[in-house]
Order: C-alpha cells, then structure tokens, then sequence
C-alpha cells in the first residue's frame, strides 16, 4: 500500500487524482463522514455532481452560494466537489484553509475559453470599460476584471454600475447576451461558451413539447438564444430549483445540466422532470468535467488530503478583490 500511495502521488499531476485502489467493502459514506469528523473538513458541492456526493456534502448549491459558504465555513480543510475554478475561489477567500479537488482535471470548457493572456490584449483594446466576469472563470481572469458575477446576481451586478459606464462582460457570449436583453446595457462581450448549454437542440426540444404539452421548459441563461426564447422560465441553477419547488405545473423540460434533476426530484417527489437532449446521440446533456468527481475520488482526497490547490499569493489578492465586489453588491441586494 505504501508503494502504492507512493506511486500515485508521483503521478498526481498527470492524472489529475490520487490513483489508489479502494477496498470495495468499505462504507464510503461512512468513512467520508467520519474524515469530515476527524479533520475538521466540509464538503461543497455543485449542483451537478452526481447524486452520491451530492448526499454526502454539507452543502450544496450553485457558484453564488457556494462561494458565499467557501467565505464563511470555520472548517480546516474545504473538499470542494466541483470543477477547478471553483476550488480556485474557495482558495482565493480563504487561503488559511487547505483546499482540495477530488480531480484535478475537472476543468471547464467556459473558464478555457478565456486564456488570460488574451483576454488581457482584449480588455487592453477597451481603456474606458470596467470588467464584468462571470465566475466560471480562472483566477487569471478574475484578476484582470473588475467585478465578479453569477448567474443568480449578474443583473443586480450590472444595474449597480452607472449607465454611463461602459462594460466589457466575459467569458460567457450567451449570458452577456441575454444580460443585454435584460438590462438594456449595450456591452462588449468576450466570446466564449460553456459546452454543456451550447448543444442543447432547439428541434428535439421542440419535440419534446409536443410530447408533454403540459410540461414547462426551464433553462439555464447560458443556453443559446433561440432556446431561451422557448423557455417559460429562466434563472441560475439555484433559481431553477426554487422555481420547481413554488411553481404549480406537474412536469419541466430541464434545459440545463441533469445533475440538477437529482434536487428537483428530491424537493418535488410528485413531479416529474425531463432533461432536455442535446444535439447528439446521447439522451441527455452531462459535463464531462464535473462528473470527473466520484465518492471514491472524494474519499481518497479526504484520506491523503490530495490533490490541493495552491496559488501565488499576489494572484490570489488581486483575483479576490472583484469577488470582495461582488459579495458586498449581493450582501446589498439581499442575495
């Protein structure tokens, strides 16, 4: 076992994760919680983790509330069950804590599509505009903006900026988009796009609404436009969620990632909740990135407290102070 472990820590980095075998007759669910006991550690974890860990982790939610729980938690350690520029941010508010990543290849195709260096000769190109970034985003990019924003607080974000400002919003063209429509701001966007919301099929869907007339479309802000002009509602994950649990229809096309499904069907068990098909041959629309993440990934992390994440210390500074931003416009706002 120890040349085992060993061999593995050797190769952490080019597999991304702790590649120990597991005794398949251990209690994973026992022996998460009894590491989260014994090191003072807490587990966040995304929406759209797979159902295992969301069961595990003592909090679940979406960017806005799991960096607002990053800020606050008094644990030692913060296990963060997500992609990589979320255990960023969990690194970046909180640098006294060790941070670990059960993959480090859970990456994002959003946060890749803005490379800081070119970012930076784009911003470069906009002297007079400040920088809204979404947080799906690398901590490169965050240094270089302004303030940060979610999908739950990008509206309220960009009314607290005066109308006579001008804006650049990056990295997500469709939620800059839609952010135009909805707030009558005329900004200049970055052109990058989260994979998952980019191939959701406007046909299929359509479809699938003939299938369930009853059933209302619910979608995530970065689908493309022609799918959100069919939506009868749309919000971040979170808003998603709380729609299900307050709205009175029976049956939802989900137009976003399914990880989500699992929430939905807990808090709704009499409804029903269909996920919207992609433009491919699969039946429904996964990130390949957050479901990099298993328990036993999880487990092993929490075990040997690796992978972590680490960042240089003037990065982390300048990358927190539009997050700082951000969490004192929503604190205002009531979010």
């Amino acid at each position: 076992m120890i040349i085992e472990l060993a061999e593995a820590k050797k190769n952490l980095q080019k597999k991304g994760f702790l590649d120990v075998e597991v005794d398949v007759k251990l209690d994973l669910f026992a022996e998460i919680d009894r590491l989260k006991k014994e090191k003072n550690a807490i587990i966040l974890a995304h929406y759209y983790q797979e159902p295992d860990i969301q069961d595990v982790a003592d909090y679940i939610g979406d960017s806005l509330g799991l960096s607002q729980q990053a800020a606050k938690t008094d644990a030692d350690i913060i296990v963060f069950a997500g992609v990589h520029f979320m255990a960023e941010t969990a690194k970046i508010l909180s640098p006294q804590k060790k941070v670990l990543l059960p993959d480090l290849k859970a990456g994002c195709s959003l946060a890749d599509s803005a490379p800081p260096e070119l970012f930076k000769k784009f911003r470069d190109k906009y002297p007079d505009h400040i920088v809204i970034s979404y947080i799906n985003c690398s901590a490169g990019i965050k240094a270089l903006s302004d303030i940060i924003c979610t999908s739950s607080n990008a509206e309220k974000i960009i009314e607290s900026v005066p109308k006579d400002q001008p804006i650049i919003f990056a990295p997500d063209r469709n939620l800059g988009s839609y952010l135009i429509k909805k707030t009558g701001r005329d900004m200049v966007l970055w052109n990058g796009a989260c994979m998952v919301h980019e191939i959701f099929s406007l046909e299929k869907i359509t479809k699938l609404k003939v299938r369930h007339p009853e059933a209302k479309i619910i979608a995530h802000p970065e689908c493309e436009a022609n799918v959100l002009a069919i939506a009868d509602f749309i919000g971040s994950t979170t808003g998603l969620l709380k729609f299900t649990q307050r709205d009175d229809a029976q049956e939802y096309i989900v137009v976003t990632e399914t990880g989500i499904l699992h929430q939905m069907q807990k808090e709704n068990p009499a409804k029903t909740f269909i996920p919207a098909p992609p433009n491919n041959a699969c039946a429904c629309n996964d990130c390949p990135h957050m479901k990099l993440n298993t328990l036993e990934k999880l487990y092993l992390c929490m075990e040997y407290e690796e992978p972590e994440i680490t960042m240089e210390e003037g990065l982390r500074i300048a990358a927190k102070k539009p997050i700082d931003r951000m969490l004192e416009i929503s604190a205002q706002a009531g979010l």
